[in-house]
């Protein structure tokens, strides 16, 4: 029952990589500007730096955070079940959901006496999460 997370949430958006590759792409010539420029004026070629630095550092965090996110945000489906029961003689069977299952429905006979089984209920099992205690 497990499925694969849709690609609405497994992909960065066509706009955040556009901005993220464009920044990068102009730290980058900021800092060749910076090497050119401490020729001829040091003043502008540390601020060049500054700004190749900062921005190549930035559009790297945004990247590598937008990925932890996306990892973070991955949805997994929880396995749901059906409990079928016998009206006659009271036998249980529990076994994964199927499409088209609903309470109430007749379905199989039953393995000991032959008579037509019941869906009873519907659940989906809760696994919750442990909170991690530092000591």
């Amino acid at each position: 029952m497990s499925k694969a997370p849709s690609s609405a949430t497994s992909k960065i958006s066509s706009f955040v990589l556009l901005v993220i590759f464009i920044t990068l792409a102009l730290s980058l010539t900021a800092l060749i500007l910076a090497i050119s420029a401490f020729r001829y004026n040091e003043i502008a070629a540390y601020y060049l730096l500054l700004i190749g630095f900062l921005g190549a550092a930035l559009s790297t965090y945004v990247l590598l955070q937008t990925r932890k996110r996306i990892k973070r945000l991955s949805i997994k489906t929880p396995s749901v079940t059906t409990t079928i029961e016998c009206r006659k003689c009271g036998f249980k069977s529990v076994r994964e959901f199927e499409r088209g299952d609903y309470i109430f429905k007749d379905v199989d006979p039953c393995q000991k006496c032959n008579e037509n089984m019941l869906i009873t209920a519907i659940f989906r099992e809760v696994k919750e999460k442990r909170k991690k205690t530092r000591f």
